[in-house]
């Protein structure tokens, strides 16, 4: 673990603008801390000073309890969950996740500064009977915002957690749906439900745009990604393969990630004229189904593991 020294501490309090939600500059230092210490960076310095550090700012000040950085967070950003979920599911069942994520971002972490909930009394988790990593007595440390680090947008995290919420469900649904009758009438090929408007068409850009954006990115780049996903190699064998440290795999692959991400936006922008919400459809419909994209035999091509590296 490096230590931050001080002076940095200031400068990206300053440029935080943190001030605003009163947020103290060891209260910052240590978020700033402890994102430095989940990604491990070679240059903390620089991993810091490219955090989107006015998010991280608010998502502190909201998990302080400061009534400003709420205020600031259910103005602009309750509506970006709300969009995301019908995005993600038009008839509006996806509202609940939205709703849920609201819920544990806003009742938990607004406790924060108050009397932690007496300890007779059931922890959140025992209520809902769910496992949301919410059974702490520490109000704050309940806060869904622990896992906010700001390397991406907040907007960006609070979609992929929606989104990573939504295909949980659906998961969840079709494993505890039950079998027909062997000789019922459920037991009967039945027609399939016709597709989503665009969902065929926006699966097809995403499997071209995806094609191009791992194309265009470096031999080492497409056989660490191929050693992981598509054979199911771990961090460690893939590693191996490469000579690169499991850590230094863990890191890269995140940013190929994003580099895909950035790319395969870029292309469905640039190229098929979609905007910034049929971009974030696109993702959505992949994310439910990716229909007959096939990431494995993409990354297979061109990829086949070379020891000599």
């Amino acid at each position: 673990m490096t230590s931050i020294p001080q002076a940095l501490v200031q400068e990206l309090y300053r440029e935080a603008h943190a001030e605003r939600w009163t947020i103290s500059v060891e209260r910052f230092a240590a978020t700033l801390q402890a994102s430095a210490d989940r990604a491990a960076p070679a240059d903390v310095a620089r991993y810091l000073r490219g955090l989107h550090l006015d998010d991280l700012a608010l998502s502190c000040g909201c998990a302080a309890g400061d009534e400003r950085a709420w205020d600031h967070f259910v103005r602009e950003y309750r509506p970006v969950l709300y969009r995301a979920a019908d995005a993600l599911d038009p008839s509006g069942g996806a509202r609940e996740n939205a709703d849920s994520i609201y819920a544990e971002l806003y009742g938990l972490s607004r406790a924060s500064g108050k009397k932690a909930e007496s300890r007779d009394s059931p922890r959140p988790s025992e209520r809902t009977g769910e496992s949301s990593g919410v059974g702490e007595r520490d109000a704050e440390r309940q806060s869904l915002f622990r896992y906010y680090h700001g390397r991406s947008s907040l907007k960006t995290w609070l979609r992929a957690v929606l989104s990573q919420r939504h295909v949980d469900g659906i998961r969840v649904s079709r494993r505890i749906d039950p079998l027909p009758e062997e000789d019922g009438a459920g037991a009967l090929a039945t027609p399939g439900a016709p597709p989503e408007p665009g969902a065929v068409r926006y699966r097809a850009l995403m499997q071209r745009a995806f094609k191009v954006a791992l194309a265009h990115l470096p031999d080492r780049d497409r056989l660490r990604l191929a050693c992981y996903y598509s054979q199911q190699l771990t961090l460690a064998e893939t590693g191996r393969i490469i000579a690169e440290h499991e850590a230094t795999v863990s890191r890269q692959l995140a940013k190929t990630r994003q580099l895909l991400r950035r790319e395969v936006e870029r292309h469905l922008r640039d190229e098929h004229g979609l905007d910034e919400a049929q971009i974030e459809q696109c993702f959505s419909y992949v994310l439910a189904d990716p229909g007959p994209m096939d990431l494995g035999g993409m990354l297979r091509k061109n990829s086949t593991p070379d020891r000599s590296i």
